[in-house]
């Protein structure tokens, strides 16, 4: 059972951090005095307490845009919550998906970064001359074949024992495969779509 310290701020808050659980975004942040904790816990969607209301607030009471409670953490000082959810609608009530602007759509780090360069090739293919938006120019089946050929190499050192020549091998198979997506108009975001639905 969680420890929450309520009363180490006179007006008995404590911030609640509200995170997507599927794509670790952060949404909003709120506070939470123990009514508002209690309420959550209850109810299974986030409750804050609202310091312009002076009252009891679950999120999306009027808009319909709940936030539905995977699971609640406390900090190490007991006070702050970390609470993951999964957001039905958007989360700010300006109508983004997050009270930063931002979208609410998974990140892969620099992964997410490098489908962004290969975007950006494909879109400068006429007038690019770099590897990348040759590939695109060559058409679906160059593309494909390149990744059937990276396939091979990586199954290769897969077999043998030069950990670094199977890593180079796997980087270059997950590169041209993140070109083909692009080229098949898909990205990562997609392709973890279907490995959760498996799941």
């Amino acid at each position: 059972m969680m420890k929450v310290d309520f009363d180490k701020n006179q007006d008995g808050l404590i911030p609640a951090i509200i995170q997507d659980v599927k794509t670790g975004n952060v949404l909003m942040l709120g506070y939470m005095n123990k009514a508002a904790m209690d309420k959550t816990l209850e109810s299974g969607k986030v409750t804050f307490f609202s310091r312009s209301k002076n009252r009891l607030w679950t999120k999306g009471e009027e808009s319909g845009n709940f936030l539905n409670v995977k699971d609640i953490k406390s900090d190490c000082d007991n006070d702050t919550l970390l609470i993951k959810v999964v957001p039905e609608g958007p989360t700010c009530h300006k109508g983004t998906d997050t009270c930063w602007g931002t979208e609410n759509k998974a990140t892969y780090g620099f992964l997410s970064d490098l489908e962004g360069i290969i975007a950006n090739r494909q879109n400068k293919a006429s007038g690019d001359k770099s590897y990348v938006a040759s590939l695109f120019e060559s058409g679906i089946n160059k593309i494909a074949q390149k990744v059937g050929e990276e396939a091979v190499e990586v199954v290769i050192e897969a077999k043998d024992t030069n950990d670094e020549l199977f890593l180079n091998e796997s980087a270059d198979l997950l590169f041209h495969y993140l070109i083909l997506l692009r080229a098949k108009g898909y990205d990562l975001n997609a392709v973890a779509d279907v490995l959760q639905k498996r799941h």
